[in-house]
């Protein structure tokens, strides 16, 4: 009787775990899908190295602000003025490193600090005065786009440092050269160690759950998934090696995923914020200080479009006033895509980054395609909407995690 009483809980607890992984792996396997249809259809041309670095640097923004947009999209709010503050900083940064003389280093902690003021302004109007987010950031959308105009009087600030350029165009030095007909050690040595650490933590993971009796998922399961793990990252490094290296900004990238993922997975803010967005009126309840979550919410986003500002003002070498132009929708579209909930309480920084490639390689595929601005804008949103209607549906039919 002990070991059946045991065994129904656990067994209800894999369905939910299951319900739950299905979802990631049908994200990851869309990916995947939309990866190899275009190989197709481009003739190999997509997974060039070229191509892959490009793919990476054009799509850095939309990866960073996807990171903090799931955070603000879990606990049930939307932040429509990110566009605007990569503008601004943009600016802000090109202005201080040409028009101040700072170092280009000095700018861009200016530019992140002046990302941190503007999360703390949109964050103490809708934690602390209780204005809806999305009125609150529609404000800032206008506000910060006006600033930018106002501070760059309608022109460009061009000719900024080749240290600050790299941040989003260059790579690191390749001190142990190449090998295996022109790949870059280093970029392979990376991947090595990525795969080596990601499996080692998962096993980690698993040997720790079970521990605990908690459910599991499937040894071979695991196993399976580790290996089409490694392998994806594996040849994605090896392509990119073939072209000019590890690029900057994937390093970057790289820490803001695992760090944040650590946020929400094994931190009290983490909880607090899923809690949040599950059930406000019990999160409070239980003690949660809403309004500071909320607040440092918007304040991290902040600090993350900056990011992305200074990112996009690194790849274009200058600043413009039309930088950031609905760079909110594609954040948005990204966090959505990933699997986060449109009512709050679910998504995770990994599905925000994997919706936030599906919409570069939907890019990158069209526009090597040579089809139309337009009907690009038509297929994205198409893909946006069928998202949510899979999330819809399927919280229709049952409860998820």
């Amino acid at each position: 009787m002990t070991t059946t009483t045991a065994q129904k809980p656990a067994s209800g607890g894999r369905r939910l775990r299951l319900r739950v992984d299905l979802r990631q792996y049908g994200i990851l396997g869309a990916l995947a899908i939309i990866v190899i249809l275009f190989q197709v259809l481009t003739g190999g041309k997509l997974l060039l190295p070229a191509n892959i670095n490009n793919l990476i640097q054009q799509n850095a923004y939309v990866l960073i602000l996807a990171v903090g947009m799931v955070i603000v999209i879990i606990a049930g709010h939307i932040d429509l003025s990110v566009g605007s503050v990569v503008a601004l900083v943009g600016a802000i940064t090109a202005i201080a490193i040409v028009q101040w003389d700072l170092p280009w280093w000095g700018a861009v902690v200016v530019g992140l600090l002046v990302g941190a003021l503007v999360g703390v302004w949109q964050g103490f109007w809708i934690a602390f005065v209780g204005i809806p987010a999305f009125i609150v950031t529609l404000a800032g959308m206008l506000l910060f786009r006006g600033l930018t105009l106002v501070l760059l009087t309608g022109g460009t600030i061009n000719a900024l440092p080749e240290g600050f350029v790299a941040i989003g165009k260059g790579t690191l030095p390749q001190p142990f050269g190449t090998m295996l007909g022109g790949h870059d050690v280093i970029t392979l040595i990376a991947a090595i160690v990525v795969v080596i650490a990601f499996a080692a933590s998962q096993w980690r993971a698993r040997r720790k759950q079970l521990s605990l009796g908690l459910p599991v998922e499937q040894g071979g399961i695991l196993v399976l998934r580790l290996v089409l793990t490694s392998v994806a990252v594996l040849f994605f490094a090896w392509l990119l090696s073939a072209h000019r290296g590890l690029p900057i900004i994937l390093i970057i990238l790289s820490v803001l995923i695992l760090l944040y993922t650590f946020v929400l997975k094994r931190t009290v803010f983490g909880r607090h914020v899923y809690a949040m967005g599950g059930n406000l009126f019990a999160a409070q309840m239980s003690g949660v200080k809403t309004q500071w979550v909320n607040f440092f919410i918007f304040v991290n986003m902040g600090v993350l479009a900056a990011l992305a500002g200074i990112v996009t003002a690194a790849r274009a070498g200058g600043a413009v006033a039309s930088a950031g132009n609905m760079y909110e929708l594609d954040a948005i579209a990204a966090a959505f895509i990933g699997g986060a909930a449109v009512t709050g309480g679910v998504g995770t920084v990994i599905g925000a980054v994997i919706g936030a490639m599906i919409m570069g390689v939907l890019n990158m595929g069209l526009s090597i395609l040579s089809v139309d601005s337009a009907w690009q804008q038509v297929i994205k949103g198409f893909v946006l909407l069928l998202a949510v209607a899979l999330d819809v549906i399927s919280k229709r039919r049952g409860p998820r995690m």
